[in-house]
């Protein structure tokens, strides 16, 4: 079993960034974190996680097909944290299944920076996994 602590983030495809942001700020109070405009991601705190928009029309957003929409994706990701991390262990879990994750790579979460791999599940959804945030 892998040490699953919870959800740190949720990555959502968005058409309209203003009625959006004003929908998750305003009416139920999540708080911008972290604006990195020139990758197009909007990263709002929601309690311990975090949810991330991200315009269809910008650099991120270019790279996941159709606007959310009936025939269209409208999560990127989501990621479940981990901890303790051991990169080897989960690896052989996860071989173990006939899955292959991705390289590790350092990626900013809900606690902050730390490493994650990425995967795909059955139907091609992905799926991140994380650890703790680097001292």
């Amino acid at each position: 079993m892998l040490p699953i602590q919870g959800i740190d983030h949720l990555v959502l495809r968005i058409r309209d960034t203003e009625l959006m942001l004003a929908f998750y700020r305003d009416v139920l109070g999540c708080t911008v974190e972290k604006h990195q405009e020139e990758i197009g991601l909007i990263q709002l705190r929601a309690g311990r996680s975090l949810i991330d928009l991200v315009p269809v029309a910008g650099p991120l957003g270019q790279r996941g097909g159709a606007a959310p929409g009936r025939e269209g994706r409208n999560l990127d990701h989501f990621c479940l944290r981990l901890e303790p991390f051991d990169e080897a262990a989960i690896r052989r879990h996860l071989a173990a299944h006939d899955i292959e994750a991705g390289e590790l790579v350092q990626r900013y979460g809900a606690e902050g920076s730390g490493p994650s791999l990425y995967l795909e599940d059955p139907e091609g959804n992905t799926v991140e996994l994380k650890g703790p945030p680097d001292a």
